[in-house]
């Protein structure tokens, strides 16, 4: 009995996406530049230029077109004011489905045109950050960064379902300025 117990906690583990536990708070955020798309118009993003800004919220998600992700972006969409209005940014980043992300940009019920979609390629930043699913290495996970004008991170959600990305990552960015909570 203690075999199987061992060996089903050990499955889970490697099955789970959480075991790949992303970057921890603390961590450096690996600088990156990435072809992608705002509103269907082709740019290079700059994670280290865009954080002399202010705050940068990464998240990934595994493919465009697919209904956990087009939740994730519309949700992302809706709240991008608030972020905003808290000096930070968002960027999409997916190994998923790159061929469409310039279309994937601009639907109206997904990204809308009011945040970027980088494309990447072989998951060449998701295995940077961690972020790779278990079993599709070469898609994105489901996981979002807070990243702070330092380069730090300050805050990691990791977790396939969409539903919390935005309000987690909207409470860490506010909780990094207090005075946009006002």
């Amino acid at each position: 009995m203690r075999r199987f117990a061992t060996a089903t906690l050990l499955a889970l583990a490697v099955l789970s996406p959480a075991a790949l536990a992303a970057l921890k708070p603390g961590a450096a955020a690996p600088m990156f530049s990435a072809p992608a798309y705002l509103a269907g118009k082709p740019f290079t993003y700059d994670l280290k230029a865009a954080l002399k800004q202010g705050p940068v919220v990464v998240y990934f998600f595994p493919a465009a077109f697919t209904s956990g992700c087009n939740v994730e972006a519309a949700a992302f969409s809706q709240a991008v004011d608030k972020f905003k209005a808290a000096g930070a940014t968002v960027i999409g980043v997916t190994a998923g489905n790159t061929d469409r992300l310039a279309e994937f940009s601009k639907d109206t019920e997904k990204c809308a045109g009011k945040f970027p979609v980088a494309a990447d390629e072989g998951a060449r930043i998701a295995r940077q950050y961690d972020a790779t699913l278990t079993l599709k290495p070469g898609w994105s996970s489901r996981t979002s960064y807070v990243i702070a004008p330092d380069g730090t991170v300050r805050f990691v959600h990791d977790d396939m379902n969409p539903n919390q990305h935005v309000k987690q990552t909207l409470d860490a960015v506010l909780a990094m300025k207090p005075a946009a909570r006002k």
